[in-house]
């Protein structure tokens, strides 16, 4: 430990500046993350952040730094840098008309149909909104934040890179939200009108973040029971980001659900897609458009597992307006709710389930694997399943599933854990 605070004390500053960098630096033992974390602030130097779940460490250092000296201590488990990712938005947030608010009624089982926009219809989760509109399900929204909008509910929420306000400064993650979770109390339904929604604001006004920023946000999303997560941001490239990767895998293996947009490159990487979404515990999400046809630039690639609508997507934005914006960040939010939505009706189901059970229901369109994955999302129809998925065994193929489809066998509805089907 000696030698490594020596090469701290040299190296690493409180403040970023023109000739510094930040890094992740990880432990292989709690213990020896501590102490490194003491040696910090004995020394004066506080770092960006300190994750303790990850025994993760962000500071600046000197560009100069020879970081393979601290790769190579053996208390180190690895270093990188903390890679910067972008939300997934083509079109910026135009300005945007007030919703005109429709007069307060007696409150109704019935949902106003107007109030459902195209793209909510086309995947089908109203279709499940006599069974569950997604009450009581945690949803964290990754992003710019959400700002206050007469037809979102937030539950609460976290800044990660100042420790400041969660409120959206950016209008992306207000945008995002809406098309997961938006309630239709003024004009416009999302997926899932009726869930717990968090903002975790790991992004800028620029829609622009850090790698341990969204790290430290899915690690406060785990700490409160949020297991459905959006991430509709992205690493474009080759480059892989392992600090990035253990936290996504981390979050899954305690059951949460994961929506990643694919990204907005088109085919400039494939057959690489954005991550997080080319890591198999994420769903990967493509967009498509009114015409149920890939988006040019919804990214392709190995990976994709279904797709949403993703152009010309009507939701809230900041001020209590409402306006259009384009991108897989658009397409990712649907699957996110409606992952709320069977979450609902059946708490027990793992992530690795539901997005099983997306990609099986999708609705076949044109476009191939690289580009639409198993299709466009079908929501409603992913809550039912032949008997023998139900019976316990493996999840037909498709091939099967279409053969079996032309027999007369009913489709048996998904019952949560202990109750049986009356």
């Amino acid at each position: 430990m000696k030698q490594l605070e020596k090469l701290l004390k040299k190296t690493a500053v409180s403040r970023p500046s023109k000739t510094t960098s930040r890094q992740i630096v990880v432990f292989k033992t709690q213990q020896d993350y501590r102490q490194c974390l003491d040696i910090l602030n004995a020394n004066g130097i506080k770092p960006v952040k300190a994750v303790d779940s990850h025994r993760l460490i962000c500071c600046h250092f000197h560009r100069s730094t020879d970081m393979k000296k601290i790769k190579q201590h053996p208390l180190v488990a690895y270093v990188q840098r903390d890679a910067k990712v972008k939300a997934h938005a083509i079109k910026p947030a135009a300005a945007a008309k007030r919703g005109s608010a429709n007069k307060a009624t007696k409150k109704s089982a019935l949902v106003d149909t107007a109030k459902i926009p195209w793209n909510v219809s086309r995947v089908k989760s109203p279709e499940l909104w006599n069974r569950t509109k997604g009450r009581g399900v945690k949803v964290a929204i990754i992003d710019t934040g959400i700002a206050k909008h007469p037809d979102l509910c937030i539950a609460g929420g976290v800044n990660t890179i100042t420790g400041g306000s969660f409120q959206d400064d950016n209008g992306h993650g207000t945008h995002v939200a809406g098309i997961a979770a938006a309630t239709g109390r003024q004009k416009i339904f999302g997926n899932a009108p009726k869930v717990k929604l968090f903002a975790v604001k790991v992004l800028d006004q620029n829609g622009n973040g850090f790698v341990s920023d969204i790290v430290e946000g899915i690690d406060w999303c785990l700490k409160r029971g949020i297991k459905v997560m959006n991430m509709s941001f992205g690493l474009t490239g080759s480059g892989n980001n392992k600090a990035l990767q253990d936290a996504i895998k981390r979050a899954a293996k305690q059951g949460a659900v994961i929506s990643a947009s694919a990204g907005n490159e088109g085919t400039m990487f494939s057959p690489l897609i954005d991550a997080p979404a080319r890591y198999p515990e994420t769903i990967a999400v493509a967009a498509t458009d009114r015409a149920n046809r890939v988006a040019d630039f919804s990214s392709r690639g190995n990976g994709i597992s279904v797709a949403a609508p993703g152009v010309d997507i009507l939701s809230t934005l900041p001020g209590g307006t409402y306006g259009k914006m384009s991108g897989t960040s658009m397409a990712a939010p649907h699957v996110t709710g409606g992952a709320a939505l069977l979450r609902a009706l059946f708490p027990r189901m793992r992530p690795a389930e539901i997005k099983r059970r997306f990609e099986a229901s999708a609705l076949q369109i044109p476009g191939g694997r690289q580009a639409v994955g198993a299709g466009l999302l079908q929501v409603a129809p992913a809550a039912v399943i032949p008997a023998a998925v139900a019976s316990g065994s493996r999840f037909p193929s498709k091939t099967r599933r279409l053969k079996k489809a032309k027999s007369a066998s009913r489709p048996v509805l998904l019952i949560p854990s202990g109750r049986s089907k009356r």
